[in-house]
């Protein structure tokens, strides 16, 4: 069973930051490319930051560049999410997502971030 378990989410007041885990199971994770996608109440996901199965060529979205950092670590199979400057826009619910394929991704159930004074 392909399990993806996202863990670091919380509260922190603008201009903090939290470190996003993700442990996976089930599968060969360094097959995988993987990535962040938060979705925001009312808000459409959006793919905040992406890494190729042999870690080369990180995609972050504009609202995030220059602040988060993604890593992964292939022999523990655990994603990584560093996110310094947080501001209120970046309350989401993070999710770990897998690619499967064009289009096609397996989530995480999430982690709530909460970034508010």
């Amino acid at each position: 069973e392909v399990q993806l378990v996202e863990s670091g989410g919380g509260m922190v007041q603008p201009g903090g930051s939290l470190r996003l885990s993700c442990a996976t199971s089930g599968f060969t994770f360094s097959n995988y490319d993987m990535g962040w996608v938060r979705q925001a109440p009312g808000k459409r996901p959006e793919r905040v930051s992406w890494m190729y199965s042999d870690s080369t060529m990180p995609y972050y979205a504009s609202s995030v560049k220059g602040r988060f950092t993604i890593s992964r670590d292939n022999a523990k199979g655990i994603l990584y999410l560093q996110m310094n400057n947080l501001k209120p826009e970046d309350t989401a619910l993070y999710h770990c997502a897998r690619g499967d394929g064009p289009d096609t991704e397996s989530w995480g159930q999430g982690t709530q971030v909460t970034v508010s004074s």
